[in-house]
């Protein structure tokens, strides 16, 4: 967004419209929902960044000025995608004990891409993106097909996640054996969001946490 203000403010000398705007398109982006419409992500989002300038600037509606903005904001986004090297390390020894599937909501076309962008198929061993199948998260039916992939039953499986309503909910939903919350920020949820059986501050801490879960787990047999 930070390129797109600099791009809007030095080549077309919007001043403080140019922060406006991307404020609009934030919100916009946050409201999408992709199962009632069968428009393609590139032009929903090009939309959305002329009706932002036009709603903005006024005027008529500027599709080429939206294009370049969207692009812009697309590729940068894709280039700060990446893995690093402590959290490839650590996946890298999870895959030595268990499986590992990545399981994202969203736009087919996008999720896609972000994996490609971030280079982490070799990490897991399968993929599931939510704008593939019939339900999304937090549906259970979606975590029944990921244990289906993998060959195991819900029971086995540990879903970790940073979203409460989606990751968390979805995971106690299909029953699974836990579920880990990574709260990065620490913000306390709401007494009303689903509660997890584990709270990490880091993914990093999971190898030692999925150890203390077998171990509780080992001991109730």
């Amino acid at each position: 967004l930070l390129e797109v203000i600099k791009l809007l403010q030095s080549k077309y000398h919007y001043k403080e419209e140019a922060e406006i705007i991307c404020d609009k398109v934030q919100v916009k982006l946050s409201k999408e929902c992709f199962r009632s419409s069968n428009i393609c992500i590139t032009d929903q989002r090009t939309s959305h960044w002329e009706e932002a300038i036009q709603e903005t600037k006024g005027g008529a509606a500027n599709r080429e000025l939206a294009e370049e903005c969207y692009f812009l904001w697309k590729s940068t986004r894709l280039q700060h995608m990446t893995l690093a090297e402590d959290v490839k390390a650590m996946l890298t020894e999870l895959r030595k004990d268990v499986c590992l599937l990545l399981l994202t909501n969203g736009d087919r076309q996008t999720q896609r891409e972000k994996i490609e962008a971030c280079a982490c198929q070799s990490y897991f061993d399968a993929i599931v993106v939510g704008g593939e199948q019939k339900e999304e998260k937090p549906a259970p039916s979606i975590f029944y097909y990921c244990c289906d992939l993998l060959g195991v039953q819900p029971g086995d499986c540990v879903m970790v996640g940073d979203t409460l309503e989606t990751d968390i909910q979805g995971g106690l939903n299909a029953g699974l054996k836990a579920t880990v919350w990574v709260n990065k920020n620490g913000i306390m949820p709401l007494k009303s969001s689903p509660m997890p059986h584990y709270i990490v501050s880091s993914v990093l801490e999971l190898p030692a946490l999925l150890q203390n879960i077998d171990c509780k787990v080992s001991m109730s047999v």
